[in-house]
């Protein structure tokens, strides 16, 4: 996918992710946290005030440590299709 395409299309899954006001499994949000922190290449410690969930979000972020940001962005898009049933946004 095209940098252009890739981006107007995170975005837009961005958008939907942060509009959509039921309730998301844990284990999703904490993915989709991960893809999102490293596509903007934002490596700040998690800031919960719970030391709990931020053990739950670094943990996140270790396990996808090794994408590029262009491929945590298609994670992200892929993973809000499937989960969501869209085809395009």
């Amino acid at each position: 996918m095209e940098k252009d395409n890739l981006q107007a299309e995170f975005q837009k899954a961005v958008a939907f992710i942060s509009n959509y006001t039921d309730p998301l499994a844990p284990d999703l949000l904490l993915k989709l946290y991960a893809y999102y922190k490293i596509a903007h290449q934002n490596f700040d410690n998690p800031g919960s005030k719970t030391p709990l969930i931020n053990a739950f979000k670094a943990n996140a972020l270790i396990q996808a440590k090794n994408l590029q940001p262009e491929e945590a962005m298609e994670k992200y898009i892929i993973l809000v299709k499937k989960e969501f049933g869209i085809n395009s946004f």
